[in-house]
């Protein structure tokens, strides 16, 4: 770069600043549109260690042996999972007990709890303290001696808590025993339909960003033109006026990027205190890549310097003067429609290549098709605005001003909505997407909500003695109706011929109760029926097979006069009951005393009493804190299905704040560059409820077309992406209507909001100059 190159950028930095107050605001809001996109995609490229900083405290804590051996040594501790929920808010909880002599410690606390005494998250113990944590308070009424750190922790909002015991046991399930909490972070990935999704989820949520900071560049541009006049004017050629523009430019990038980069940090400290879909994260856990972060740095002010060079091929700035304002030159359609037409060749190769068992696709292959076809509706918009307005003639005064301006320069509208028409073009294609993946990340559990609500597991301590009065406090329980209580014990059947080991489960009821899984008919306690089916037979009545373990007590003999009966649907899994069915007098006492036995209860609760899961809950803490207790739900979705749909959820909300914000930015400084013609037009008697509506047309008009573009790129785009995973195409059109109509929400919204300031310009002071 020339020394003369340099001072010409330099000249045009100063000339950002200059002009007063009014050179001020505008870099103001070239700085804090910049800024807000800036913003938001440091947050974005933040996110990879975001989440990683979370798995990897969730890692540092691991203390589940998942059937490994681990042996007692003197830093043996014992772990009892005991999660559950509360209002739908999941909380971690464990029952911890030191068994060696020197015990190891969870991360996020110096020392184990004692018998009955509690270390909580700080989020935890805010809900236990709270009104809204009544229910939750009779469930852990404990003393709370401790709070849980940090580094404990995967977020500043979950609930977690370490109940201290000296009732836990190695052999009881789901108890653990650690010698070290912790184990290698391994991720276990996504598959390739999951990957493809989450890829074009940034891409669709990213690139309206970055074509807002795009647009925000140009904040100002007739200011600047006419400013380039007046450097025409005292001498310097088109070349030195370019310069000196892309000099205005690049400092405005700059000064957007020190904006940005503050409101990072800003947004950063109150990071702890939000939660997003049920995820949070600490503040030092936000720390953008390092290059990315640089990336970001360096592309914005080198974007500026390219599309103010670009913007002014078009203008012709003369010392008198600026060409531009004689209205549009016709725009060229061929070269827009090459942008999407590239987007398409790109994916074609990978139709039908991408599936939840094959192999991965090129993530870049995916990232270039789906942006130049997003930017074909960027490129596209401004022609299409520019087609309708000039044919449109006629209606009445605020019509006739709306149109006019679009047809003098309809560019800058278009721009105003272009983000707008991006983002919901992509969202439209994911839309198809995620309803034509949806199925395959759901499955029938069989659960019938029809016969019970609820389900119940608890472990019977002295054998099935504890059964009657565990099942009597459950249905005492205020709002629940019933309750079907059973034990279901595992068996194996004698080694066959041909070595088989068939096996069969047990369940042990009263009659009342095996009379919902088969139909048993006439039955007196000491019966026990055999449930016909062809996919696992039942043992013939004689033999004698194992329960769970070896030895006298592990053995029952299936009794001479045991029936054959047909099997009922067990409303827990919707298949036929199989294996045997056993009243507790047909077992011997050492079978129904075995302390290992699981009394498993259906729940049915009045429909109108509020939180009855809490209450069952609470109940079956009292019987076994490591027992278990869930709703029964028809359908069962993916786990990780449904984190990427909430992190779409998560991202959608943020970038439909940004796209709200700067659409307000936008429109500010439109009308504030426009603020002396709009003041000539009240000064000529043009009223205030005109001048409303023309500003409510000037937005309205860009934004139907760009919606109208949006859906038909959108469909395109899902049509193209369900090929590719080989589904067949099918169009949402509620899925469309939703979007479509959140997108013009917002921008109605900020429309109205502009309004106050729309009438303060319109005063007669804006006729003053200097």
């Amino acid at each position: 770069m020339s020394p003369s190159w340099l001072r010409e950028l330099l000249l045009g930095a100063r000339m950002a600043l200059a002009g007063g107050r009014s050179g001020l605001v505008r870099a103001a809001l070239t700085a804090l549109g910049v800024g807000l996109g800036v913003a938001m995609l440091l947050a974005a490229v933040s996110i990879p260690h975001m989440m990683a900083a979370r798995s990897e405290r969730g890692a540092s804590r691991a203390d589940q042996n998942y059937g490994m051996e681990v042996a007692l040594t003197d830093r043996s501790t014992l772990v009892g999972v005991t999660d559950m929920e509360y209002r739908d808010e999941p909380i971690r909880g464990r029952l911890i007990q030191g068994e060696g002599r020197d015990p190891v410690v969870p991360p996020g606390l110096t020392a184990l709890p004692r018998p009955g005494e509690m270390a909580v998250s700080p989020a935890l113990a805010r809900l236990l303290l709270s009104p809204e944590g009544a229910l939750l308070r009779e469930r852990l009424d404990y003393p709370t001696t401790a709070v849980i750190a940090p580094e404990g922790l995967q977020g500043p909002a979950e609930l977690a808590f370490y109940l201290g015991s000296d009732q836990l046991s190695f052999d009881t399930g789901g108890v653990g025993r650690r010698n070290a909490f912790g184990d290698e972070y391994t991720s276990e990935g996504l598959d390739p339909v999951l990957l493809l999704l989450v890829v074009i989820i940034f891409v669709v949520l990213l690139l309206p960003v970055a074509m807002f900071v795009a647009s925000a560049i140009r904040f100002g541009g007739d200011s600047r033109d006419r400013r380039l006049a007046g450097v025409r004017l005292v001498g310097a050629d088109t070349g030195m006026a370019r310069r000196i523009a892309a000099g205005e430019a690049m400092l405005s990038a700059l000064l957007g990027v020190a904006a940005g980069g503050l409101m990072f940090l800003a947004g950063r400290s109150f990071v702890g205190s939000v939660e997003l879909m049920g995820i949070s994260v600490f503040p030092s856990d936000v720390q953008p890549d390092p290059v990315l972060g640089a990336l970001i740095v360096l592309a914005v002010p080198a974007a500026a310097v390219v599309v103010t060079v670009l913007s002014l091929r078009r203008v012709m700035i003369e010392p008198l003067g600026v060409v531009r304002r004689g209205g549009d030159t016709r725009r060229r359609l061929w070269w827009r429609l090459l942008l999407p037409a590239l987007g398409v060749l790109l994916l074609l190769p990978l139709v039908g290549s991408v599936s939840r068992e094959g192999e991965g696709f090129s993530e870049w292959q995916v990232i270039g098709g789906v942006c130049f076809i997003l930017l074909g509706v960027a490129t596209l918009l401004p022609w299409l605005v520019q087609s309708v307005v000039r044919r449109i003639h006629g209606g009445p005064v605020a019509w006739q001003l709306a149109v006019r301006r679009l047809q003098l320069d309809g560019s800058m509208s278009a721009r105003a909505v272009t983000g707008v028409a991006v983002a919901v073009a992509g969202a439209i294609g994911l839309q198809m997407m995620f309803a034509a993946v949806e199925a395959n990340y759901q499955r029938y559990s069989g659960q019938d909500t029809t016969r019970a609500q609820m389900y119940t597991a608890v472990r019977l301590p002295h054998g099935w003695s504890d059964a009657a009065g565990f099942t009597a406090r459950l249905a005492a329980t205020p709002g629940v109706t019933s309750v079907t209580s059973r034990s279901i014990v595992s068996t194996s059947q004698p080694v066959t011929a041909s070595g088989e080991e068939p096996s069969a489960p047990l369940t042990i009821a009263d009659c009342d109760v095996l009379r919902q899984f088969a139909e048993i008919g006439a039955c007196t306690d000491g019966d026990a029926f055999l449930v016909e089916s062809r996919e696992v037979p039942p043992p013939a009545p004689g033999t004698t097979v194992t329960l769970n373990e070896e030895g006298e007590s592990g053995s029952w003999t299936v009794p001479a006069g045991a029936r054959t009966v047909q099997p009922l649907r067990d409303p827990l899994n919707g298949e036929n009951t199989i294996g045997v069915l056993a009243t507790p007098a047909a077992l011997s006492p050492a079978i129904r005393d075995r302390s290992d036995l699981q009394l498993q209860t259906l729940i049915t609760v009045d429909p109108a009493a509020a939180d009855m899961l809490e209450r069952v809950t609470n109940t079956r803490w009292q019987l076994d804190p490591l027992g278990t207790t869930w709703e029964l739900n028809p359908t069962v979705v993916d786990n990780k299905f449904a984190q990427v749909r909430r992190g779409l959820f998560i991202g959608a909300a943020l970038t439909l704040l940004l796209i709200g914000a700067s659409l307000l930015v936008v429109v500010l400084e439109q009308l504030r560059d426009r603020r002396r013609l709009l003041a000539v037009l009240v000064a000529f008697g043009t009223r205030r409820r005109t001048m409303s509506w023309a500003i409510l047309w000037q937005t309205a008009v860009p934004v139907v077309l760009g919606l109208v573009l949006a859906c038909a790129a959108g469909v395109g785009l899902g049509a193209v992406l369900l090929r590719i995973i080989d589904a067949p195409v099918a169009i949402d059109w509620a899925g469309i209507g939703v979007v479509s109509a959140l997108a013009g929400g917002v921008i109605l919204l900020v429309t109205a909001l502009s309004l106050p300031v729309l009438w303060r310009l319109m005063r007669a002071e804006g006729l003053r100059t200097e």
